[in-house]
């Protein structure tokens, strides 16, 4: 068993914004693998389904992006899920904007849920992807920039790789971070193979999405 974490801020104010393309990830893992409606679980919104005869639990934790870590450790802990078998998706201000990447571990590079989630799990040693959403313009405040909505111009650019990351995810849980990291990694200019498909019951692609409940304790932002 796998499990897929989309970070993001929980609530309907931040829906669609630069910070929360982790959540939309997973709801089109969610809806690709057919998954059932999601319940709350481990202080958040949790999913399952299967993939090649193997379950995938997809997570959306409801704790505000900083604190993430404390409903990753209690899914971790009840599926009794080892840290390599967790792919964290999340935005990130380094890479470009439209770019995804995967890494097989590593440091919290400045993303304060994965810094939460390093944390909760006393580990580095678990997958990422990371989805680029580029440095605020000269002049702009980061923390407005990344809980702000994306521009018409970078909308194109943010569905194609949100469209690419959630099928990252699928050829992560299905063959491994090595063979995902190989096939998506690489510069988008350059020539790519398509990306696999499901073995078994393709499924069609449906609006399937968390619900969000408002919080007013929200942490300040990261990647500052």
């Amino acid at each position: 068993m796998k499990l897929i974490v989309g970070l993001g801020n929980p609530g309907r104010k931040y829906e669609q914004t630069r910070h929360n393309v982790g959540f939309v990830v997973a709801a089109i893992v969610a809806s690709r693998i057919n998954a059932g409606p999601s319940k709350n679980r481990f202080d958040g919104d949790l999913t399952e389904g299967i993939l090649d005869s193997e379950k995938l639990a997809i997570l959306w934790p409801q704790t505000f992006m900083n604190a993430s870590g404390r409903s990753v450790r209690k899914a971790c802990d009840f599926y009794k899920i080892k840290p390599e078998d967790v792919l964290v998706v999340c935005d990130d201000l380094n890479l470009a904007s439209g770019r995804v990447r995967l890494r097989a571990a590593g440091s919290a590079g400045g993303q304060k849920g994965v810094a939460d989630i390093i944390r909760h799990l006393g580990t580095e040693e678990f997958p990422r992807l990371r989805i680029g959403i580029d440095r605020p313009p000269a002049g702009w405040d980061v923390s407005g920039y990344v809980l702000g909505k994306f521009t018409d111009q970078e909308r194109e650019k943010v569905d194609s790789a949100t469209d690419s990351a959630a099928q990252a995810a699928l050829d992560w849980a299905r063959n491994g971070i090595g063979y995902a990291m190989n096939r998506y990694n690489a510069d988008p200019r350059a020539s790519r193979p398509k990306s696999s498909q499901p073995r078994k019951n393709s499924p069609n692609k449906t609006n399937t999405k968390p619900k969000q409940s408002a919080d007013p304790s929200d942490p300040s932002p990261d990647q500052d």
